[in-house]
């Protein structure tokens, strides 16, 4: 059975991330679309399908200027960004809601105002929050209020503005807070990714859950996320889309359903060649346990009750008699039998 949000965050298996697919707006507005990409993102193996939940009035004013990469998408206001694809009410969200429990996928929004806050409650196991409202309070406190799990993205934040947004949720009833390591670059140059931030998230933050939102351009090997898991990333959100190739929004620096596949059977092989973190010998070590290791052989003939000197050893493969780890014992005791040279010592050749 697949694990719940709760699970993965409480108790992680290595190296297998809690995955999030982030389709944000790359529906266009589209509620088919929208659920071909949670169909595809399930395929892909992610647990969850997340979307962003705003209208343009209310999270930008016309006087916004764009802060992404304008070759990539041309539009330079953020509200005429925005207004293109707000078009989904509460309806659409209890509709995605829905498809996503019928094909065993979670649903999650980001909210980006009060309203969406409380549209999304009923519908989301945690809530997100986006890089751009870590320092937004009233949002914050509404947030935490709900007394949900909360995941935080730290993009273009301060230490200082981290310390305060977590002192805030928890002050206001939340129990349960994920970090993600996040750079607000669309898209993110890989000489920027600082992935090493992860680290430091989780060494100046060891009571919550580290994670990685990743904004650069996926390749083949999905480097920049396999890296983070291997930091100690327990949750990894990734922009998600049908078709890269798209102009415009989070498309050109979006995962697809092969990027997915590919990315989370390199975790599973990862979390394979991980084992156990319990030393141990292994049934399958056992023949080389016994003949690899050395025994203490008879380095000339031996007579019987000789005092067994240490120059009339040696120590061969294999480790099926005495182990050398008894020389110190075997130095000094005398030789019950005749020892011929070249025989591997037993207990019962040495006198009691």
């Amino acid at each position: 059975m697949r694990k719940t949000f709760v699970q993965c965050i409480t108790n992680p298996t290595p190296l297998l991330p809690y995955i999030i697919a982030e389709i944000g707006v790359n529906h266009e507005g589209s509620m088919s679309k929208a659920k071909e990409l949670i169909e595809l993102a399930k395929l892909g193996g992610a647990h969850a399908a997340k979307f962003q939940t705003y209208k343009a009035n209310r999270i930008a004013s016309k006087q916004s200027p764009a802060y992404w990469d304008l070759n990539s998408e041309a539009t330079t206001s953020q509200f005429e960004l925005f207004k293109k694809y707000d078009a989904f009410g509460p309806s659409d969200y209890k509709e995605l809601a829905a498809h996503c429990e019928s094909v065993d996928i979670d649903f999650v929004s980001t909210p980006f105002d009060a309203d969406a806050v409380e549209l999304l409650d009923p519908l989301i196991p945690f809530f997100k929050i986006a890089s751009a409202d870590i320092t937004n309070i009233p949002l914050l406190r509404q947030i935490a209020s709900k007394g949900k799990p909360v995941v935080l993205s730290t993009g273009a934040a301060t230490m200082e503005e981290i310390d305060a947004a977590i002192a805030l949720l928890e002050s206001c009833g939340c129990t349960s807070l994920s970090l993600l390591h996040c750079v607000l670059n669309y898209p993110t140059p890989e000489a920027n990714a600082n992935l090493g931030m992860i680290t430091t998230l989780a060494e100046r933050y060891s009571s919550q859950t580290i994670g990685y939102s990743d904004h650069t351009v996926p390749c083949e090997e999905m480097t920049a996320l396999v890296a983070s898991v291997l930091l100690g990333s327990c949750i990894i959100e990734k922009h998600f889309t049908h078709d890269k190739s798209l102009p415009g929004n989070d498309h050109y620096h979006a995962m697809d359903v092969e990027d997915l596949r590919n990315f989370t059977a390199r975790c599973e092989k990862l979390h394979t060649l991980y084992g156990t973190a319990d030393k141990s010998t292994l049934a399958s070590e056992e023949s080389a346990r016994q003949n690899a290791r050395r025994s203490i052989v008879a380095d000339t003939d031996i007579e019987a009750g000789e005092t067994i000197l240490e120059t009339m050893i040696t120590y061969k493969r294999p480790g099926t008699g005495i182990p050398v780890a008894a020389w110190d014992d075997i130095v000094g005791s005398t030789a019950k039998c005749p020892i011929p040279q070249d025989e591997v010592f037993q207990w019962s050749m040495i006198k009691d």
